[in-house]
């Protein structure tokens, strides 16, 4: 089955302009890659809107202009973890920040969030390559989401078995990567992110590792300059 593809064969992070027609005619090749960091928010499930809806509602409360400016923020900011953006929504909310507060505000959050996120649909081809796993390749899962929480996720998903490692927030996406390439001891060129968000991009940037973008409603604007490789779902990949 074809994939819906921007580019059809992976470049450096900063490809060259104007590839020729037959650089862009063969299939993606995953297989040469050992393994894949992966995000999970968009790139393994169509959560974004999710999380979207989750945050608007929190900060609804305090006004359309700020809820609205959360909703743009968060938009523009996916790969950020809540234990960074709850503290600064709060501040334009004129709230006095205080752990407490913001600890109080993450829960609400999650209350809101998680079983929405577990019940949204797969991204297609998704789950039928981490449950497969046809190139016998190491899968590391990268996230925003708080670790306790990713953990909760995959176990009610029976998806835990398909990852080596799995890190969340409060570790960030960067260095993440970084140690795991440290500690398994393998070539940043043989590794793989798949990321739908800026903080994807960036921590693959910063690790010299390449980036697959999964494209999709929400980051459009985010990436609207962007001329790296790109996929829409995952599909006979």
């Amino acid at each position: 089955m074809a994939i819906t593809m921007t580019r059809m064969i992976l470049t450096p992070l900063n490809p060259e302009p104007s590839p020729s027609l037959e650089a862009l005619l063969p299939a993606i090749n995953l297989s040469a890659f050992k393994l894949l960091f992966w995000d999970f928010d968009g790139v393994i499930k169509d959560s974004v809107e999710v999380k979207t809806r989750a945050f608007v509602q929190l900060f609804e409360p305090f006004g359309s202009k700020i809820a609205e400016r959360v909703r743009d923020h968060h938009e523009a900011n996916g790969g950020m973890s809540r234990l960074n953006k709850i503290p600064l929504y709060l501040e334009w909310a004129g709230e006095q920040v205080s752990q407490k507060l913001v600890d109080e505000y993450c829960q609400r959050f999650s209350q809101l969030s998680l079983q929405g996120v577990i019940d949204s649909p797969w991204v297609g081809g998704a789950e039928a390559l981490l449950r497969g796993n046809p190139y016998r390749q190491s899968f590391v899962l990268v996230t925003a989401t708080p670790h306790g929480e990713i953990e909760e996720i995959l176990a009610a998903l029976n998806l835990r078995s398909c990852f080596m490692d799995v890190f969340g927030a409060p570790t960030s996406k960067k260095e993440a990567i970084r140690t795991t390439l440290e500690a398994r001891q393998i070539e940043p060129k043989l590794c793989l992110m798949i990321g739908d968000a800026k903080a994807d991009f960036e921590a693959a940037q910063a690790n010299n590792v390449p980036f697959l973008l999964r494209r999709h409603s929400s980051n459009g604007r985010v990436f609207e300059s962007y001329t790296g490789d790109s996929v829409e779902d995952f599909a006979g990949l």
